[in-house]
């Protein structure tokens, strides 16, 4: 079954302040079928921090009687953590800057999970977290990117759990990783070089909102990307 969100639906987006955040906001600013979106950040009252439970849970709290909401998308993340990029060895790995990895990129996300689906109304409805290629298990191919590659791909778990059990109660639910391709943006900034296709954040959500409008129902998360395209787990 195709996706059927109700005219005047209503959408969030947590981690609007970030290049891709700032344009799911725009791009549903722009839909006439959506009534209202809501982008929330670090900066918004109530804010939220990734590495503290009790505002993650306050967040959820406040938000809980503006919903229900059609379509979430977690825009959060790191790449970089405290100015330190991605490891490229084994002997570069540092305990402090895995936690925090995790705590960002798979902890924090969870959290917000397990707190926002009571949003989710018991029809057609979309879950979404930024996802990264490299946290494809079967398709790493060069390594290093030992955090960040083990934090997405624990997140990707999550939502693969998370989908079975939610889909029991929403069995018209996608929950959705999602894949954005390089983007122009400070997170990708380093690693922008050699790059064949470097996309800018409006293209980048185009592309991911018409792959996630084409989504049909099934038994747990997808893992596509930009294009549509199914990326293996």
């Amino acid at each position: 079954m195709q996706l059927s969100l109700p005219q005047g639906f209503k959408a969030l987006v947590v981690g609007a302040s970030g290049a891709l955040g700032q344009a799911f906001v725009q791009h549903f600013e722009r839909d006439p079928a959506c009534a209202e979106v809501i982008g929330v950040s670090r900066s918004t009252s109530p804010g939220f921090d990734l590495e503290d439970a009790a505002s993650i849970e306050r967040l959820a709290q406040a938000l809980l009687p503006r919903g229900p909401f059609h379509w979430i998308v977690d825009a959060t993340g790191a790449l970089t953590v405290d100015g330190v990029g991605p490891e490229k060895s084994l002997a570069m790995l540092d305990a402090t800057a895995l936690q925090r990895s995790f705590a960002i990129n798979t902890i924090g996300p969870a959290l917000l999970l397990r707190h926002l689906a009571a949003a989710l109304p018991k029809g057609d409805a979309i879950y979404a977290k930024l996802s990264a290629r490299v946290g494809s298990i079967s398709d790493n191919r060069k390594g290093g990117w030992y955090g960040y590659r083990a934090s997405k791909a624990a997140m990707n778990m999550v939502l693969q759990t998370a989908a079975i059990e939610l889909q029991r109660r929403h069995p018209r639910l996608r929950v959705v990783a999602l894949q954005p391709g390089t983007v122009r943006s400070h997170l990708s900034a380093p690693f922008q070089a050699g790059v064949p296709l470097l996309l800018e954040p409006a293209e980048s959500v185009a592309g991911m909102v018409q792959a996630m409008q084409g989504l049909s129902v099934k038994a747990g998360a997808h893992f596509v990307d930009f294009q549509g395209q199914d990326i293996p787990w």
